[in-house]
């Protein structure tokens, strides 16, 4: 196929597996047309995805390595991804810009201080089962996602970044608005960058006000300490960034993995009873549900050979890593199947390389507590609805649920 042929991918993602099929049948890397028209290369496949994840010839930056970065303002169509690509942080930065961003904000979720939180997750989570219980006594159905799924991760995060209540609602406002892409117009794009520019300043103000044992006093001091380390801008972004991602993509994980134990009763059995462990629903759910299903932008450097398919320099690329997951010739003929059992924890889901995620430790300890805690709370817990009635988030970036309504009781 040629580039002219660009496949438009659903902005609403309503079935990114069977997307990710079809794609995978057109070759290792097909043009593709996201929301708005943004063209870009999707990889269909493990290895070609690990290929360009570790190639130093793709970049993260848009302004040094996206021909068409200049063009953006001209197109409103296009005002959404300048959520993901019109920012200054970890995600949007190459080289030596890059490793400055990260090296400041790794040790915020090394190990020792992920393992620090491990009593107020336990803590959070018994609070919230209380509550879910007191909401599905009497046989009411009960969303598993907005009474457990989404709050852990929420008011874990916002005690780590020194988030107030009074900013929780609008940040967890904000971050979604960013996820869905189901809605490209300029109106959506401009609600967007207005939140970017009211929720995380005032943020910033109240701990310069309010200084903390806090990651957003820390990195506010190192910007007022050595402002050649952390600009304004980059303080900014990188909050947006890490509040996203340190709690969003663990609602999906636990919110995937709920569903899918629950949509096969004799798996849900046989991790009930020790045959499978929840380390290994926890790393199935990453392979066959990845909290983010597609990521983007990265950019080509200078012309690149995929599988003998040419990406030319300055071309855009998404991250495809529920395309990666589900790849049969990676995962034998059942890929798209979710099985426990089979162990593979060899995913891509949370990156490779020097762009891993560094909220990875965080992500597992949240839903390690969470699903053990719930399963066992509940043991007759049953979808109320059927399987095929969950609705997708609005997204082909985000890969969840919109809401997983539950009977406790079987």
């Amino acid at each position: 196929m040629t580039v002219t042929d660009r496949i438009a991918l659903d902005p609403f993602g309503a079935d990114i597996a069977a997307e990710c099929a079809r794609l995978r049948a057109l070759g290792p890397i097909v043009p593709v047309e996201l929301p708005g028209g943004i063209p870009a290369w999707a990889p269909t496949g493990y290895d070609t995805l690990k290929e360009l994840l570790l190639d130093p010839r793709v970049s993260r930056d848009p302004r040094l390595h996206w021909r068409l970065w200049p063009e953006v303002g001209d197109h409103p169509s296009w005002a959404w991804i300048l959520g993901w690509v019109g920012v200054v942080n970890m995600l949007s930065t190459y080289g030596p810009d890059h490793a400055r961003l990260r090296k400041l904000v790794a040790p915020s979720f090394t190990l020792r201080r992920t393992e620090a939180m491990r009593a107020r997750v336990e803590a959070i989570t018994a609070e919230l089962l209380d509550g879910l219980a007191a909401a599905g006594a009497d046989g009411a159905v009960v969303d598993v996602r907005a009474g457990f799924a989404h709050p852990l991760p929420m008011r874990i995060i916002c005690e780590l970044f020194g988030v107030p209540d009074a900013l929780a609602a609008d940040t967890g406002r904000l971050i979604a608005d960013i996820m869905d892409t189901s809605d490209p117009s300029p109106e959506h794009g401009a609600s967007v960058q207005r939140q970017i520019a009211t929720v995380l300043p005032a943020l910033i103000a109240h701990r310069v006000a309010h200084p903390g044992d806090d990651l957003t006093t820390e990195l506010i001091r190192v910007r007022d300490e050595d402002g050649d380390r952390l600009s304004d801008d980059e303080l900014l972004y990188t909050l947006l960034l890490v509040i996203g991602a340190g709690f969003e993509t663990t609602v999906n994980l636990i919110g995937n993995a709920v569903a899918a134990l629950l949509r096969d009763p004799d798996q849900s059995a046989a991790v009930r009873a020790g045959r499978i462990g929840w380390d290994a629903v926890v790393e199935e759910t990453l392979r066959v549900h990845p909290s983010i299903a597609a990521l983007p932008l990265r950019f080509a450097v200078r012309d690149i050979e995929v599988a003998g398919v040419t990406v030319p320099a300055g071309d855009a690329l998404i991250t495809t890593y529920a395309a990666a997951g589900l790849d049969p010739a990676r995962y034998g003929q059942g890929a798209a199947v979710f099985d426990a059992a089979r162990g593979a924890d060899d995913h891509l889901s949370f990156g490779i390389g020097v762009h891993r995620c560094v909220g990875a430790p965080l992500a597992r300890l949240e839903a390690l507590t969470a699903l053990p805690a719930l399963f066992e709370r509940f043991p007759g817990m049953r979808l109320a609805v059927g399987a095929g009635e969950l609705r997708q988030t609005p997204s082909f970036i985000a890969y969840g649920w919109q809401e997983i309504p539950v009977l406790l009781e079987g």
